[in-house]
């Protein structure tokens, strides 16, 4: 039996930040991979229980894309079988669909030829998405400030950001559907104005590599924390907490239900050990960014 032809590699990503609503990513070292192998249908393979609930044929989002990306190039690609190992837990607002999608461009770009450029990639990938943030980050890695309004797209890489995070993961998956109908659909000028300033310096803050005043910002979010984080257990304790144990800043990880913790470099690992111990509802990870995004081995 022939081997795979190649693999792709996509990492998780955390968006938003806090203010950084749809427009801020970050990659993080937890990983996908797909094994591509010839076949005469379309075959999805999830190994281990985490993803057994998701479809295993052409109606698979990675296969999806792929076809999409085909028929946008005007391209019919044949059926492949698809070999897939995650250590990113699904649902729980890491980015499983981003890393869905841009695993499917990259299978698409090699299958076919197409040489995308990395903007193509992270258009195509927004368009299909419906925002830009995660999928900018699991494409391109490191920290990625997006704008993706009415199509237009424009986005900065900032490669390799210096810190360590630790994510409190829920035992329960929440849709983003689930969580984006708790948002309101107005906000006051006064509102607004005080996110985005926070947005703002989020992103200055991001660009120099101050975390501490990043992490500041992270935690002064007005465009959806107040209105999700009742779905979050103890969430206002967790960040009183951050704050004692000397974090950057605490925020929600994407849309949830999981939490992002900003921390030194390096402190990774026993800020993740006291949180887990002190909040054992929560699964405890200690992860550091990915510079590298979506690639080819």
């Amino acid at each position: 039996m022939a081997g795979p032809l190649f693999s792709v590699v996509v990492p998780a990503t955390t968006a938003n930040l806090g203010p950084g609503y749809d427009s801020i990513g970050l990659a993080l070292s937890l990983y996908m991979t797909v094994e591509v192998s010839e076949s005469e249908e379309w075959k999805v393979c999830y190994i281990g229980d985490e993803y057994a609930s998701l479809p295993r044929d052409e109606s698979n989002l990675i296969v999806q894309t792929i076809i999409k990306v085909a028929a946008q190039y005007g391209k019919v690609i044949s059926p492949h079988a698809l070999r897939i190992v995650s250590d990113i837990p699904l649902g729980k607002g890491l980015g499983s669909s981003a890393t869905a999608i841009a695993a499917g461009i990259e299978i698409a770009d090699k299958l076919l030829g197409l040489s995308m450029s990395p903007n193509e990639k992270v258009r195509f990938g927004s368009q299909f998405e419906g925002h830009s943030d995660n999928v900018a980050a699991a494409i391109l890695g490191g920290a990625v400030i997006t704008y993706y309004v009415d199509n237009e797209l424009y986005y900065l890489q900032l490669p390799n950001p210096a810190i360590g995070a630790v994510l409190l993961v829920p035992p329960h998956a929440l849709k983003t559907t689930e969580s984006r109908r708790l948002l309101p659909n107005e906000l006051s000028h006064a509102v607004a104005v005080a996110g985005s300033a926070a947005s703002s310096l989020l992103s200055a803050a991001l660009a120099i590599g101050d975390w501490k005043l990043a992490g500041q910002m992270m935690e002064r979010d007005r465009f959806h924390e107040p209105y999700r984080k009742e779905l979050l257990p103890e969430f206002d304790r967790v960040r009183e907490v951050c704050q004692q144990l000397g974090a950057y800043g605490m925020t929600i990880s994407g849309a949830g239900p999981s939490i992002f913790v900003a921390v030194e470099k390096g402190k990774e690992q026993e800020m993740a050990a006291e949180l887990e111990k002190k909040f054992p509802f929560y699964g405890a990870l200690a992860v550091s960014t990915a510079p590298k995004g979506t690639f080819v081995q």
